[in-house]
């Protein structure tokens, strides 16, 4: 497996990636893979990443910011998805550590990640790679007319904002 930046050709692919996993119901709020200027406009224009596997992207992570005032510039929020038909081979983890890694080059202080809590793999990944629980927010949104709970996850660098 590669981890590798991401480019603008590897968006077809990540689209459907990132549809996947809507369809699974707990990756995302979002109803349907963003068009590319809704993803590139979403996101940090570094820390952008896809695994590759048999030169095939099987997975993408990224961050976006959490807000645009410059005191949170050294906070973001992960997105970490992979091809639900090649979960378990450590594709996640990959991407996941090398994310870390990328973004503490970045100057990036605090990391987020926003997850539904039945999705006990993305919390257990995220807990491995020095994420904390820092809470569940209670309703947060609507998903196909139904109230969702998220858990909100942190990991702060032991080497940037010290």
């Amino acid at each position: 497996m590669i981890i590798r930046d991401f480019c603008k050709a590897d968006f077809a692919t990540v689209s459907v990636i990132y549809q996947m996993g809507i369809d699974t119901g707990h990756a995302t709020f979002q109803l349907q893979a963003k068009s590319w200027d809704e993803w590139h406009g979403s996101l940090l224009p570094h820390c952008r990443l896809v695994a590759e596997l048999d030169g095939k992207v099987v997975g993408w992570a990224a961050l976006s910011p959490i807000s645009s005032r410059a005191v949170y510039a050294g906070v973001a929020e992960v997105s970490v998805y992979v091809d639900t038909g090649l979960g378990g081979r450590g594709i996640g983890q990959a991407l996941l550590s090398h994310l870390v890694n990328a973004s503490e080059q970045r100057g990036i202080w605090t990391l987020q990640a926003v997850i539904f809590p039945e999705n006990l793999a993305s919390i257990s990944l995220h807990q491995k790679n020095g994420f904390n629980i820092v809470g569940r927010r209670s309703k947060l949104g609507q998903l196909h007319g139904e109230w969702r709970d998220v858990m909100l996850l942190e990991r702060r660098s032991a080497k940037v904002g010290i």
